[in-house]
């Protein structure tokens, strides 16, 4: 028999137990999978982090445009000694850069003085002019190939916005069904406790009665405790998981906090099958869309636009510069042709390297990095479309297994009702009931087990093709 003291020890321990559970029942909360996930995208700092990518890509593209801005700006220069006022200069300009590459520009000068600068005009000259690259920059410039990669990776960081959300709530799912599948095997061990407790009381109480032999009084003890362990073990693991849960928790004031105890998961959803996609289409649309290939892309526009102005270089510069000029404030009257041969000033600046060199290993890295790139982009391909292949091949044998797992439980399950039954007639002993029922047990962790991997195999085939912002 049992020592009395240990008796006690139990007897309080499942009284605590239970105080505990129904405590903590009274204000329980469902956290289903969809207002989880919907919190994740509202509140997690990753997801504000990436719409800051995007946001600094809008602010870098204005930055690039701002290199079209037109400039006004304005000199003045004089020098006076012993009175004698010797030069004074004023040059206001505008200055307009187009998309083209040719700079429109419009000012006057203003001379006066004793001592001015025979190049200059006396009294006030007013110019409309033109700036022409004919050879170097006529295509394109680094200020517009600046231009055109700061479009570029403003599309760019749009996808990687989608690649950080799709990585973050593949993880935060993930995360979910684990926890759930640990609540839900510590709430199996907890009904199997109340089995097992009462066994325990009942054989107890034919043992005095002169029914049953110490050592089946025994037999039910240690079930018991086995039982608790289990659930203890089991208890350890829904805490771990719940804190790791709690890592995607943020509030809306951007504070992060640990999930609840009163929050219980949706588990009604765990056991369910869910019918698979085609795995040639989504490899299909993931060909075409998944974020990381359209990264992979959009810096193969950023390099070609490199690749252009590398080339570029090659040529010789060779800058047209042509004013039309008028004396006081733009006084451009009767233009025609003999205005023009009489009214100007033209200038042509010119510049050819003799060895190229730096073009040419400019130009080679040009190359190469759009090589590296497209390896990088092959690969990338061929590995997602082999992690969609793993994970279907992955989630069609977990339903296999599940099936299984599921028709064993239900054997299982049988068997232990019928063990029962025979024990209840006094056909059966405890030592064959604790057998059955660890099987049973043994069963329903497996079964659990399985349930939570299908889950992450299902939503790793969505990952792996880039589609979890879309759930």
């Amino acid at each position: 028999m049992l020592p009395a003291a240990l008796k006690h020890i139990v007897l309080i321990s499942l009284i605590v137990l239970g105080s505990t559970l129904r405590a903590g029942a009274q204000n329980q909360q469902v956290l289903t999978e969809e207002a989880f996930v919907a919190q994740v995208k509202q509140f997690h700092p990753v997801v504000k982090q990436a719409d800051l990518l995007v946001q600094k890509a809008a602010a870098d593209l204005l930055t690039a445009r701002g290199a079209f801005d037109p400039i006004a700006a304005a000199g003045t220069t004089s020098k006076t000694l012993d009175g004698v006022n010797y030069y004074r200069y004023i040059n206001p300009e505008l200055k307009i850069p187009t998309a083209t590459g040719v700079n429109l520009k419009a000012g006057y000068e203003k001379s006066d003085g004793n001592y001015i600068n025979p190049e200059r005009t006396r009294g006030v000259a007013s110019y409309l002019g033109v700036e022409i690259p004919l050879l170097n920059g006529l295509l394109t410039d680094k200020k517009r190939t600046t231009l055109r990669q700061a479009g570029i990776y403003q599309q760019l960081t749009d996808q990687e916005r989608e690649l950080m959300i799709n990585d973050l709530l593949f993880e935060a799912r993930s995360s979910y069904w684990e926890w759930a599948g640990s609540w839900y095997l510590y709430n199996v061990y907890t009904k199997f406790i109340e089995v097992a407790n009462e066994r325990n009381r009942l054989v107890v109480l034919s043992y005095k009665n002169g029914d049953r032999a110490l050592a089946d009084t025994i037999e039910a003890w240690a079930q018991l405790q086995s039982v608790q362990l289990m659930q203890s073990a089991a208890l350890m693991e829904l805490n771990k998981k719940s804190i790791a849960l709690s890592s995607f928790l943020w509030s809306s004031e951007g504070a992060p906090y640990l999930l609840p105890e009163s929050f219980l998961p949706d588990t009604v959803n765990l056991p369910a099958m869910q019918l698979l996609p085609d795995t040639s289409q989504l490899i299909t649309q993931l060909n075409l869309d998944h974020p990381a290939l359209q990264i992979g892309r959009f810096k193969s526009g950023i390099l070609e636009a490199e690749r252009k102005l590398k080339l570029q270089n090659f040529l010789p510069v060779v800058n047209l510069q042509a004013n039309l000029l008028s004396k006081e404030y733009y006084q451009f009257k009767n233009i025609s042709w003999p205005y023009f041969e009489n009214n100007y000033k033209f200038g042509v600046n010119v510049q050819l390297p003799l060895l190229w060199r730096q073009q040419r290993g400019e130009y080679r890295n040009a190359l190469i990095k759009i090589r590296d790139n497209n390896f990088d982009l092959q690969q990338k391909q061929w590995t997602l479309q082999n992690k969609v292949r793993q994970y279907f091949t992955e989630a069609v044998q977990l339903q296999y297994q599940l099936q299984a797992a599921r028709e064993t439980n239900r054997s299982y399950e049988f068997l232990l009702r019928m063990e029962d039954l025979k024990f209840s007639q006094g056909e059966s002993s405890i030592f064959l009931i604790n057998a059955r029922e660890n099987k049973l047990l043994e069963m329903q962790q497996k079964l659990i087990e399985l349930q939570v991997k299908y889950r992450k195999a299902v939503y790793g085939i969505q990952w792996s093709a880039g589609l979890m912002a879309n759930l």
